[in-house]
């Protein structure tokens, strides 16, 4: 049981370090170089913009594929292999000097392999390690994962400011295929299942295996699929579009730059806390509450975006943003394999990991109409504000698959259960 914590703990911090490999196909990644790559290339804005839509929203069908190889190939062969496909893309990257189409190859694969799929294995390599108790693990890995993108920020950053995109971006390529894929061959696989079940006394241990057979055609018939897909879709679409616009949004209320560094500071640590606060609470309470208090918390945080003018009230909204984030995000990476078990995970965590790439790429585009149209951000927030609260009350009331609707499942395929002596 030691040696299986102790890979398990191993295991968290490779899949965090896989989820650091997808920054060059994340818009975080790509907005380090957008300004020099655009004055490199001579491409418009618009054009950019454009090329990056389209290849999000295309390279989010990677998510489906990921899923299916893990399950089938194993965690070790798939994510070795798509560091190291995504190591070559921005190897290639570095080198491009020029052309539409292949700028738009170039960012459909840095989406595709980073932002989709190597996404959905280091989420998975998690959710595989520990089960239905992975709601401290996922904590402590997004923990790490905070830690390890600010540390990259600044690296990255100061790579690209020093010495250039292009070079900032080859010793991306060099870490992906030098460190993350060795490491990614050194993953534990099936730890969960060795384990068994939970301590006496625990829910796992008194209720069995918990949904190990529900396939992904199953999972989508749960509304609890839809209700935690759609809550977490729904916060990746506010976030994306509004940390797109998030210097304007402040500006609209009478904060200036400097404010918005601060603000980015404050949420970011907020959302460490919330991150390892959800963490352990997981352990404690239902997924379904803590995704009900962090959804109506963040309904609260959209509604009153409107009205903040005083540097307190900005703060409090920093501090309910970060620590809903926090709570979400970790929900979001532990509710697949304790609602859905271990057997599909990947395939799952696939399906669910497409809703929010494809959320996340519409953000933008709603937010710039919405203050094209209207000439604020307003009117939108205050929509998404009840939109959200919805979701909460959803989340609160939806029900858990549980192991006896895996059983009536099972025994609706193959016949009834003989009788117990």
């Amino acid at each position: 049981m030691r040696t299986i914590r102790v890979w398990g703990s191993f295991n968290v911090v490779v899949a965090a370090v896989l989820m650091l490999a997808t920054l060059p196909g994340r818009t975080q990644g790509l907005g380090l170089i957008t300004e020099p790559l655009l004055a490199d290339l001579r491409i418009s804005r618009v054009d950019y913009a454009t090329i990056n839509l389209w290849a999000t929203l295309i390279g989010a069908a990677f998510c489906f594929p990921a899923g299916q190889l893990i399950d089938r190939l194993g965690l070790r062969v798939v994510s070795a292999g798509l560091a190291l496909g995504l190591g070559v893309t921005v190897w290639r990257m570095s080198a491009f000097t020029g052309g539409i189409a292949g700028l738009f190859l170039l960012l459909f694969l840095t989406r595709a392999l980073g932002q989709s799929a190597l996404s959905v294995a280091s989420i998975t390599a998690v959710g595989k390690s520990f089960g239905r108790k992975a709601g401290l693990a996922m904590g402590v890995y997004t923990f790490l994962l905070s830690g390890f993108f600010i540390i990259a920020f600044v690296v990255v950053g100061g790579t690209v400011t020093a010495s250039g995109w292009r070079t900032a971006w080859a010793q991306i390529a060099k870490f992906l295929v030098f460190i993350v894929t060795p490491m990614a061959l050194l993953l534990r696989e099936n730890l969960a299942g060795v384990a068994g079940t939970g301590p006496a006394g625990t829910e796992e241990a008194s209720t069995g295996n918990r949904s190990e057979n529900f396939s992904l055609g199953q999972a989508l018939r749960s509304p609890a699929f839809w209700v935690f897909g759609l809550a977490t879709a729904l916060f990746a679409l506010v976030s994306s579009g509004l940390g797109l616009f998030n210097e304007a949004v402040l500006a609209e209320h009478g904060f200036n730059q400097k404010t918005f560094h601060t603000f980015l500071a404050v949420t970011t640590f907020a959302g460490l806390l919330g991150q390892l606060t959800c963490g352990w609470l997981a352990l404690r309470r239902s997924l379904r509450q803590l995704l009900g208090v962090a959804m109506l918390l963040y309904a609260a945080a959209l509604g009153m975006l409107p009205f903040v003018r005083t540097f307190p009230h900005l703060w409090t909204f920093a501090a309910l943003v970060g620590i809903t984030g926090g709570f979400i995000t970790v929900i979001f990476f532990a509710i697949w394999s304790h609602a859905f078990g271990r057997e599909h995970l990947g395939r799952i965590q696939g399906a669910a990991q497409l809703l929010t790439v494809v959320a996340s790429a519409i953000g933008p585009l709603l937010f710039a109409k919405c203050a094209t149209a209207t000439g604020s951000y307003t009117p939108l927030l205050l929509a998404l504000a009840l939109v959200v609260l919805f979701v909460a009350v959803a989340a609160w009331t939806v029900p858990l698959p549980d192991a006896e609707s895996t059983r009536q499942r099972t025994v609706g395929r193959s016949g009834p259960e003989p009788a117990q002596a």
